[in-house]
């Protein structure tokens, strides 16, 4: 008498389905597509948008930092910007620092 083993019965003896070699492909290729076309390509874009907001900087625009600081750009270098936040306070960031160009005027409709 055996207490803890059970019987074994036979398996049906049907050979397994297959899956066709070209649908794990277009499975593969599907999946990378997917990924594609929401993850990479959006990001790409936004970096681009990114890097032409940057390049078109210039002297008197009012931006705003990724860190919230609001300033005046007052200099300009290849890396580096200057931003005028308060009289006679400047503070240097790097350009890619930059979240967004805002209004001309928007630093003077806030400090009243």
């Amino acid at each position: 008498m055996i207490l803890f083993a059970q019987t074994a019965y036979a398996q049906n003896t049907a050979p397994p389905a297959t899956v066709s070699p070209l649908f794990n492909l277009v499975f593969i290729f599907g999946t990378i597509a997917i990924i594609y076309f929401i993850a990479i390509r959006p990001q790409r874009k936004r970096q681009k948008e990114h890097a032409e907001l940057v390049a078109s900087l210039s002297k008197g625009d009012e931006v705003i930092t990724n860190s919230g600081i609001l300033g005046k750009v007052v200099g300009l270098n290849d890396n580096y910007i200057v931003l005028n936040v308060y009289q006679n306070v400047d503070l240097k960031f790097q350009r890619f620092h930059v979240h967004a160009v805002l209004p001309k005027g928007t630093l003077k409709s806030i400090e009243s």
